[in-house]
């Protein structure tokens, strides 16, 4: 068998279940070292003040639909993520602690916890850190991502809302996974 060490990241983090993912989720989280997707997204965006401020401080993308890039450096150990969006870098780093999928964005570190639900992988929020303070995560259920296939191309919906706040983003999308 393949050692657990090579295995990337989000293989390891499934198991099994991984298998079970159409293809085009597959491809795109089996690749490794620098790739580069394109596709398009639509980005939805809070219009509360609290929300704006918010989106500000964590450099969301503006709303509005359009073309997104997006690359992706993957080692076993670790992920760098950076989406290209109405001319903005939104750029992350993800790598596992346990079953959890830790990712850095801005100030703020996330922990998700990965499942398979109806050949999608389905990201839940089970810990937040800024600045080092850990934050409750219930604060967080509203945040999530859903990835899955659409015919050939890999989709994404990823959506974060906030007590108080409100909406602070929705986007959903896809990219072409094939390779050239």
């Amino acid at each position: 068998g393949v050692d657990a060490g090579v295995s990337p990241l989000f293989a390891a983090l499934l198991g099994p279940a991984f298998a079970t993912l159409p293809e085009p989720v597959r491809a795109l989280h089996v690749a490794q070292g620098l790739k580069r997707y394109v596709g398009e997204v639509q980005v939805e965006r809070g219009s509360g003040l609290l929300s704006r401020l918010v989106a500000a401080a964590t450099h969301l993308p503006p709303a509005g639909a359009g073309p997104l890039c997006v690359e992706i450096d993957a080692s076993p150990d670790h992920e760098r993520w950076i989406r290209y969006i109405g001319g903005r870098a939104m750029p992350s780093r993800l790598w596992r602690e346990g079953d959890v999928l830790c990712e850095r964005l801005g100030m703020a570190t996330f922990g998700f916890y990965l499942e398979v639900v109806n050949e999608a992988i389905v990201w839940r929020v089970v810990r937040v850190g800024v600045f080092g303070v850990s934050l409750p995560p219930r604060w967080f259920a509203g945040v999530g991502a859903r990835e899955s296939a659409d015919g050939e191309r890999y989709a994404f919906d990823v959506w974060a809302s906030l007590p108080l706040v409100g909406l602070l983003v929705h986007y959903t999308g896809w990219l072409d996974v094939r390779s050239e």
